[in-house]
């Protein structure tokens, strides 16, 4: 439940008292603001709880957040512990104080989501225990870093009603298509028991640089995450022989073609298994990549790309190319909506936090099919999906 603590070092109220959300909070229809093709969430007070880890463990509070969160100014900091935005085990400490292994701090910030297309979720198929819906490019499956309200669990659960959620799998932020969401944890302890069995069958389309091959490609190349630099790579070399040392995991794609105008090729992809960034580095090994891929196109291809066809560039996104062939309206836009500033903020007054220009479109790369023992769910294709 929402509620309210009073600020020592002053508020965003007159009165000086702010209503505080956690993730217990669950996203409102109200919380959204429309503008310019994006969907926002109006800024609101959060208490981000952490706890200290061992490496944390005998620095001074201020030191902590400066080395370990770099987002804010040192400055900041020092004025959040006085002013006891930053607690520890629920108190007010002076800047001078040594954080100990394992206690609990309470950051409270103003907090500033990233803005995603104003796409609507379309909804596909409701039924008792599973819905299933199409995601547009650009908007995050679940809360993860900045993004808590505006994903699709958010976007749902606000919007429709519908929660709990569980999703069945994930898809990247930058990718369209179909999600499929179990209603209750049985039903998606049966999804998992069948993935994990090898039973699902999973097709995405992708739109590729060149003249893809005419006959059936199948690509079975170990993939390497490298959770730092955000990106996989494929790691070609016999995995039976003793001298050779694979890092990554084993992994295979098949791939069709479907259609080609000589410059670009529409494909089928069909992931055997399911690595980061799979159909991605394996279309680039197959020296053919999604053609806005700009994570995995080559440099030389990189500096020709045309203006438009650009993923990955920057962290914030926005995709308005890969709609799906059901319509979704964008939603209306609304007159400039006021929404409370706060004087610590060291995002105020924008509404998205710095670092976000939207100037990313959503990857060529479409999810349009699962199907499991008695099942099968399905996505309609996207627009960009013809080479007409």
């Amino acid at each position: 439940m929402k509620r309210k603590r009073k600020e020592e070092g002053g508020g965003a109220s007159e009165e000086g008292e702010v209503v505080w959300q956690t993730p217990l909070n669950p996203p409102e229809r109200q919380d959204y603001i429309f503008r310019e093709g994006r969907r926002y969430v109006a800024p609101y007070h959060f208490e981000f709880i952490s706890h200290v880890k061992s490496r944390w463990a005998g620095k001074t509070i201020v030191d902590l957040f400066a080395h370990e969160f770099k987002g804010r100014p040192y400055e900041y900091y020092v004025s959040a512990v006085e002013c006891g935005r930053i607690q520890v085990e629920g108190r007010v400490v002076p800047v001078s104080y040594i954080v100990k292994s394992s206690e609990k701090i309470s950051h409270f910030v103003h907090r500033h989501e990233p803005p995603v297309t104003s796409h609507g979720v379309s909804i596909l198929q409701k039924e008792p225990d599973v819905v299933t819906v199409c995601k547009p490019a650009s908007i995050p499956v679940h809360p993860c870093g900045q993004y808590r309200k505006n994903t699709v669990v958010g976007i749902l659960q606000a919007e429709h009603g519908l929660a709990p959620l569980f999703p069945v799998h994930r898809l990247d932020r930058l990718v369209s298509g179909l999600l499929i969401f179990a209603r209750n944890a049985s039903k998606a302890d049966l999804f998992r028991q069948q993935i994990e069995g090898g039973l699902v069958q999973k097709r995405y389309i992708a739109m590729v640089v060149g003249e893809f091959p005419e006959n059936e490609l199948e690509v079975n190349v170990n993939i390497n995450y490298d959770a730092r630099e955000g990106r996989s790579t494929a790691e070609a070399g016999d995995p039976t022989c003793d001298t050779v040392l694979l890092k990554g995991k084993a992994a295979c794609t098949k791939f069709t073609r479907i259609s080609t105008n000589g410059t670009h090729s529409i494909v089928l992809c069909e992931p055997v298994t399911g690595r980061t960034h799979q159909i991605r580095v394996h279309l680039q090994f197959s020296g053919h990549p999604i053609a806005n891929d700009m994570l995995y196109l080559s440099e030389q291809r990189t500096n020709r790309s045309a203006e438009g066809m650009v993923a990955d560039k920057a962290v914030g996104l926005s995709s308005e190319s890969s709609v799906s062939d059901i319509r979704q309206n964008d939603k209306e836009e609304e007159p400039c909506i006021e929404f409370s500033t706060d004087p610590m903020c060291t995002n105020c007054p924008n509404l998205a936090p710095k670092g976000y220009d939207g100037s990313e479109e959503g990857l060529w790369l479409h999810c349009i099919r699962y199907s499991g023992p008695g099942w099968v769910y399905e996505c309609p294709y996207p627009d960009w999906a013809s080479l007409g």
